[in-house]
Parts: structure tokens; sequence; C-alpha cells
């Protein structure tokens, strides 16, 4: 008698007949009931702790405009699934759910941290209390032009100071598992203006963070959000977005505000997170967590190419659409620059006053992007 028909046969027996033959087979085939013994060890452990785990992931932003959210929705769901089920005996179902259908872009963090979202993304941006330092990048304008650059300058952020996502485990009950970004900031307007002056006065919106940037132009900020900027320009709530190209081009902002000054204040990488629910992770077995973290980490390096080819992209899309594109004059972006020199030390400082490790971690932030071989148009010091 085979092997593979004593095991077939031998599962589907009742456990009575399945002991008789087994003591059968010890007697009469020692060798043959040794083989047994070490496949059963090895089949029956698989097929009993063989589940279906449900995770939900989702986002404030929609998956096709906003690049963070497609690459979720295209490249790590798919990628997660598929590599659970070819390298483990688990199976993934996931409840997709962008664009708000689930959390807003305000609420993701909490939707995380109580469980109704397992894995979320949302930018730092949207959460000035909570993760007042995660917007470090933001606090530093003028950096890296190019999202690779930014995503891979933050990582060894991360990497080299734990804090920031120690913090999130220890009051928001949420892991990073991965971080991504935006693409370089321009700024986009319903109004044609040539010099600073022009911008007195004029409302112009942002996430939060970035809105300090126009103090030099005496502008009146606004802190809004890329799904309420369409209609906020059409009716005439403000007359422009700080954004960079990828969606500036895909909201379709260009169509009530189609002037678009090359700037460059940017690329923000870190500015974008994806945690997971710690209890939803650790409830995993370890196999399938260990897929969780290297998918994360290879959704960085994914996400971050597809920005840059999306800044490329959306800055030629905005041309053949008709969109009015020019460049900021060097002297008018040094002299801009230079209004902001003592930016990043005023936010380090405000970080510290809040018990935070602000002067450490913006510090390591110019130095990081200083290594990367970076030519800053102003050099900032962190006192």
């Amino acid at each position: 008698m085979s092997l593979e028909r004593l095991l077939g046969s031998s599962t589907q027996s009742s456990s009575c007949d399945f002991l008789v033959q087994m003591l059968s087979l010890m007697a009469q085939r020692p060798s043959q009931f040794a083989i047994l013994i070490v496949v059963l060890q090895v089949v029956w452990p698989l097929q009993a702790n063989a589940d279906l785990y449900t995770l939900r992931v989702g986002s404030g932003h929609p998956a096709g405009p906003t690049v963070y959210a497609g690459v979720l929705q295209d490249y790590f769901v798919p990628e997660l699934k598929r590599r659970v089920a070819a390298e483990t005996n688990h199976e993934l179902r996931i409840i997709e759910g962008y664009g708000g259908s689930i959390a807003s872009v305000a609420e993701t963090l909490e939707a995380v941290q109580i469980g109704i979202l397992d894995i979320g993304g949302f930018c730092t941006c949207f959460e000035p209390a909570k993760l007042f330092l995660h917007n470090f990048q933001y606090f530093v304008p003028f950096g890296p032009e190019g999202a690779e650059v930014g995503v891979r300058v933050a990582r060894r952020v991360y990497d080299a100071h734990p804090w920031l996502t120690e913090h999130l485990e220890e009051n928001y009950h949420q892991t990073i598992i991965a971080i991504n970004g935006w693409d370089n900031y321009h700024l986009g307007s319903s109004v044609p203006w040539e010099a600073l002056d022009d911008l007195q006065g004029v409302k112009i919106a942002g996430a939060g963070p970035n809105l300090p940037w126009l103090e030099l132009a005496g502008v009146i900020p606004v802190q809004s959000t890329l799904p309420d900027g369409y209609m906020a320009m059409q009716t005439g709530v403000y007359s422009g977005w700080l954004m960079f190209p990828s969606a500036y081009f895909a909201y379709k902002f260009h169509e009530p505000a189609p002037y678009y000054t090359l700037i460059g204040f940017g690329a923000m990488g870190g500015a974008i997170i994806i945690t997971m629910n710690t209890r939803s992770l650790n409830r995993l077995p370890t196999n399938v967590r260990d897929i969780v973290v290297e998918v994360g980490r290879s959704y960085e390096i994914e996400a971050a190419r597809i920005l840059d080819e999306r800044q490329a992209s959306g800055l030629e899309n905005l041309r053949n659409s008709g969109a009015t594109i020019r460049e900021l004059p060097d002297e008018v972006r040094a002299q801009w620059a230079e209004s902001l020199r003592n930016f990043p030390d005023e936010m380090a400082k405000e970080a510290d006053s809040r018990g935070l490790p602000g002067s450490e971690v913006v510090s390591a932030y110019i130095e990081t992007v200083t290594q990367s071989g970076y030519d800053w148009p102003v050099k900032y010091v962190i006192n």
C-alpha cells in the first residue's frame, strides 16, 4: 500500500478505524510508519491553522486621482493577497473603502485607532495636534523636488528616530507599515499674478502646515482638503491652492484655476503614512505579519516611483489642457526662501515646547537631505 493511499484513507476514516490502521502499520512496516508520522506532523497543523482573515483598508482620498490611495488599491492590496496565498496556508479577504466611504481624510487616524479600519492611509497634515512633529518635512520648505528622494530621506529619519513610530503605537494603537508623500508643491490660482504684491489679500488654500509658506506673499490662508477644492475655487470661496502637479491635474483644479506657477517648495516625503491597527496586526499569524511589513516597504518604493511619474505627466497634461504655466524667477524664489529662513527653527522649538523631540527630528531631516547631495537655497539652522 502506497504512502499516498494510506494518508488519503486514514484522513477520511473514523478516529477508531484510523487508530487501528496506525497500530497495524506500526507493527508491520515500522519504517513507513515513521515517514507517515513526519508527514502528518506537517500536514495536520497546516490544515488545523488554515484561516481566512478579513481586513478593512481605506483612505479619505479617492484612489483614482490620489497617488498614495491608488497604489494602495492597485499594488498594496493585490500584492498582499497574492503573497499570503502563495506563501502561507492562509487567505486574506480585504474590504476596501477609499474616497471617504469609511473615513474622511481627517478621520482616518481615529478610524484605525478604534478598528473601523484595520489599515488606513492619510496625510499627517490633517492631524496638526496629534501628529504635529510628523509634519517635519513641511517645516523645511524648498527641499528635494523628487518624490523618490523625499521618501527615501524620510525613511532614514523614521528609522533613526523610533519616537515617530512609538508615538502612534503608544497613543493611537497603530503601527506604521509604510510611508509615502506628495510630489513637488507649486501654486495654482484662478487669478493671474506676476509679482508677490499681486497676491496680497488673495485667499489661498492648503493642507495646513504648508500655509505659513505663503506669509511673505501676504495671502489669506485657508485650510481645506483636496475633495473640496474644485467647488470651492469654482464658487470663489478661495482663489488658489498650494498643490503638486499630480493632484492639480487629476482633481481638475486647472479648470477653475488655470494659472499654475512653478515655485518648487519641495516634495513632502513622509507626509503620508500607512498605519495598521496594532491589535489587528498582532492577531495575524507570524508569517502573515511578516508579509504585511515586507509589502509595506515595497509599497514605499512603488508609490514614490509612481509619484514622480505622475508629477511629470501632471505637468504635461496641464500644458496640454490649456493651463497657463510659468516658472517663478530664481531671484524671487531665493527671496521667498530667505523669508522662511527661521521657519524650521521656529517649528522645531514649538515641537520642543510640546514635549516632543522637535529640534532633534528637524535637525536630522535637514542633515539627511544635505547628505543626499541636495543644495538648499538657504541655510537652515536649528539653534
